[in-house]
């Protein structure tokens, strides 16, 4: 007997219901307990879902722990979030202000759920998934913000200096968003009473060094 239209779009309705209830159980327990301690069983038990299920729409844990990773990141800035600054109409130094606004927005924020956790794990105790990931989640994000970059030093986005250059205004961008804010309050604790005058600082900082680069390169 052939399946009806309905119950066809029904199936993959429910397939697609387990599939987000096994992230939204995961990344929790992920963040909790770390990827090698964290089992596709309780992970299965928390969603609801048959222990197969895991293999069926992620072709295992570590399938499953690779799209973990990539809502990890997105819970800090997303790639549509970059995409729509860098469609922007404006400068180049005005679209990646408008970047670096976006970083300091959420670390003011304090993120956006399990992610942070998430990601300090993978920091503290790498997996063999982080690759796949990166080149998932963190590259496209990473070519915006170096064509951004570029624009500014007036040279092409494979210049080795624009690299370097992204490096130096990511980095500190992402130390502010993934130290917890309670570390950040022990340590720095300038930043979380005067957040504003920690943005304005970052533009300088940034901007005058990217000044600087761009004037030994035009020289």
């Amino acid at each position: 007997m052939k399946k009806t239209t309905a119950s066809v779009r029904a199936a993959r309705s429910d397939g697609q219901e387990t599939k987000r209830a096994l992230l939204a159980a995961a990344g929790p327990l992920f963040a909790q307990k770390g990827y090698a301690r964290a089992t596709a069983k309780e992970i299965c038990q928390q969603a609801g879902a048959d222990l197969a299920a895991v293999n069926y729409h992620y072709g295992g844990k570590d399938g499953l722990y690779q799209a973990v990773l990539v809502e990890a990141h997105a819970q800090l800035v997303t790639i549509e979030e970059l995409q729509a600054i860098a469609a922007q109409k404006g400068s180049a130094k005005a679209r990646l202000e408008n970047v670096l606004r976006l970083f300091m927005s959420r670390m003011q924020a304090g993120g956006r759920g399990w992610g942070l956790q998430v990601l300090m794990h993978e920091i503290f105790a790498p997996s063999d998934q982080a690759p796949p990931a990166v080149r998932k989640a963190v590259l496209p994000k990473a070519r915006i913000v170096m064509g951004l970059i570029a624009g500014v030093l007036g040279l092409p986005p494979g210049h080795p200096a624009v690299q370097r250059a992204t490096a130096l205004v990511v980095m500190p961008c992402v130390m502010l968003l993934v130290v917890p804010a309670q570390v950040r309050r022990i340590v720095l604790p300038a930043i979380s009473k005067d957040p504003q005058a920690m943005v304005d600082d970052l533009y300088a900082y940034v901007f005058a060094g990217l000044a600087a680069i761009r004037a030994a390169h035009a020289a």
